[in-house]
């Protein structure tokens, strides 16, 4: 109960490595607003959460449009009383390289991924001035730390969320709001689950790490924790990696 009486906000925490964030926040005192656009799961996940003892609300939020994001805002403050701690987790992932990726799956992808952290971070920061301070956490990628050959859009948008997070660590930090980067590899999650399942491509993509697997959600998860934990309080604008070692290569 390391953060109890905190208040989380969790985008795309309805399945998955948000649903997993959600989970393991709540067994440490979390008060914890769930927003996807899922809406049968993010409502099983904050269900699942209260039955087992912790507290959780599930609220729509389309990540890309401004309103959603102050309805979250406001709901966290109206239910909760403040906003702690924001996790921009909400993400896709489109695998074109660059002459295969069209305007429509560009703009979506950087909407999502890239003004989507944009607007949260908007959002909550005022409810977090008000809190007297909070940590911002945003989930990018290792793809944002360097170039690939494919997954284009993914990359730009995951970079972007690097220098957003940087940007913002800056710009608040004198009012004691963090906002660190988390940056996964490879992890099992629904998102990555197309590729994953090819026996062959799996087994190409575990060779690439020096740990030899895949990641759980809830390896990610923990070191989000760590990032909104006290214990983390003089780091901001950072990168965590949790690659397995991909980028030691």
């Amino acid at each position: 109960m390391r953060l109890k009486g905190k208040v989380a906000i969790i985008s795309g925490g309805a399945r998955g490595q948000g649903a997993a964030e959600a989970r393991l926040f709540a067994k440490e005192g979390v008060k914890v607003v769930i927003g996807d656009v899922l809406d049968a799961e993010g409502t099983r996940t904050a269900s699942q959460i209260a039955e087992g003892g912790g507290d959780a609300i599930f609220v729509h939020l389309d990540v890309t449009k401004e309103e959603d994001w102050k309805r979250v805002a406001d709901t966290a403050v109206s239910r909760f009383g403040k906003a702690d701690i924001l996790v921009n987790n909400a993400g896709i992932l489109r695998m074109e390289g660059l002459e295969e990726t069209t305007v429509k799956v560009w703009d979506q992808v950087i909407d999502i991924n890239a003004k989507g952290v944009f607007l949260g971070t908007k959002a909550v920061i005022p409810a977090m001035r008000k809190a007297g301070g909070g940590s911002v956490i945003n989930i990018s990628s290792v793809a944002g730390m360097v170039g690939g050959a494919s997954a284009t859009a993914y990359t730009v948008s995951k970079g972007a969320v690097r220098l957003l997070t940087k940007a913002t660590a800056v710009q608040y930090g004198k009012e004691k709001i963090r906002c660190n980067s988390i940056h996964p590899g490879i992890i099992q999650t629904d998102m990555t689950a197309d590729f994953l399942k090819d026996p062959k491509q799996r087994q190409q993509l575990i060779t690439s790490v020096p740990l030899g697997r895949v990641a759980k959600p809830e390896e990610v998860a923990t070191c989000a924790l760590f990032l909104a934990l006290d214990e983390s309080s003089y780091v901001t604008g950072s990168e965590l990696v949790v690659d397995g070692g991909m980028l030691a290569q």
